[in-house]
């Protein structure tokens, strides 16, 4: 499929999406590509459930029902400004008569930015205006992110009004192992790098890059613990910065949710994975059964060996530490769970 970059004006031509503000609009548009189809290409099948709010842009959409076509949606009509079949499951098959272009939008993402943009006293650029990029795009990768899906709009609102900047230059250290957590981070201009120190390596082994629109210290402020991990930037830049209280009550409370044994063993009966985040002394020690091991400091390294299609249920000895790394899993789009009160609790 063909792809190129939607303009603010044409999604002023679709409803809902005409409402937004005009600089939502444009946040939107930055993300939004219109796609092309060749002749009998489908966009979607009868049935299909992926959350994708469709709009046809040129050219004729037939719409089959048990292979007979039931309407058509060309490009530049009224019908065309709604969205495509918009219920779910899709009750019919869309299929394209005629080369076809149209755009895709997340429909969680739209229904979070028409939402916040409703209720919010604020645009996303006059929030943005807080810092000196210019731009909010480190907002709307956060906006789109699965887990700011769970968030009330007025605590988005909240946490980006509360945020603080603060410029680095190279070789600045923002957090240093071992020191207090005080503060959630967004990085907004340049890079850094994760290290973590060990015994055998005092320069500290690389865990994790950071880039634009990255979140960094969350680990140390959900489990009142110390920070794991030093993080430097690799050039000059800055990042927006959140209180710890403002964060825990803002953002970590909405975002986790929790289960009990029983409903965990639920979850894993239908194909879910036990994800166990102590370290690897403790979890050969006790663990348990089919339960994997990835170490809280390792999670960012690791990440991308998980399934985005499988449901984990994070677990450690008390909850402390699962509660971190399930919020790093939902920030990142994985459908995460925390099984209240650890393996301890749960088996005493």
């Amino acid at each position: 499929m063909a792809i190129e970059q939607v303009s603010t004006e044409l999604l002023r031509g679709f409803s809902p999406l005409d409402g937004l503000k005009r600089d939502n609009l444009a946040a939107l548009a930055r993300k939004v590509q219109i796609r092309e189809m060749s002749p009998g290409q489908l966009l979607f099948k009868e049935g299909d459930t992926e959350k994708r709010t469709l709009y046809v842009v040129s050219g004729i959409l037939e719409l089959v029902d048990q292979a007979k076509v039931v309407g058509t949606v060309e490009g530049g009509s009224e019908l065309a400004r709604n969205p495509v079949a918009p219920v779910y499951p899709r009750r019919v098959t869309a299929r394209a008569r005629d080369r076809v272009q149209f755009i895709s939008i997340d429909s969680d993402l739209l229904d979070v930015m028409l939402t916040w943009d409703q209720t919010g006293t604020y645009e996303v650029s006059e929030l943005a205006g807080k810092s000196d990029q210019g731009n909010e795009d480190w907002m709307t990768m956060l906006l789109q992110t699965k887990a700011f899906h769970k968030i009330p709009p007025a605590n988005i609102q909240a946490i980006f009004m509360r945020m603080q900047q603060i410029n680095y230059r190279t070789g600045d250290v923002i957090l240093k192992q071992g020191a207090e957590g005080d503060y959630f981070y967004v990085l907004i201009r340049g890079s850094a790098l994760v290290t973590r120190e060990t015994p055998l390596s005092k320069e500290g082994i690389k865990l994790a890059e950071i880039k634009v629109g990255d979140t960094f210290g969350e680990e140390a402020l959900i489990s009142d613990a110390k920070r794991n991990a030093t993080v430097t930037m690799q050039s000059d830049g800055a990042v927006m910065r959140l209180g710890k209280d403002d964060f825990k009550k803002l953002l970590n409370e909405p975002m986790l949710d929790w289960v009990t044994m029983s409903e965990g063993e639920e979850i894993i009966r239908g194909g879910g994975q036990w994800l166990d985040v102590r370290l690897p002394s403790e979890f050969e020690n006790q663990h348990l059964d089919s339960s994997i091991n990835i170490p809280l400091y390792f999670i960012r390294l690791k990440i991308n060996t998980l399934d985005h299609s499988k449901k984990y249920i994070v677990c450690c000895d008390t909850g402390r530490r699962s509660s971190a790394g399930a919020y790093i899993l939902s920030e990142r789009g994985y459908q995460a769970y925390v099984l209240r009160g650890g393996i301890n609790h749960e088996r005493s």
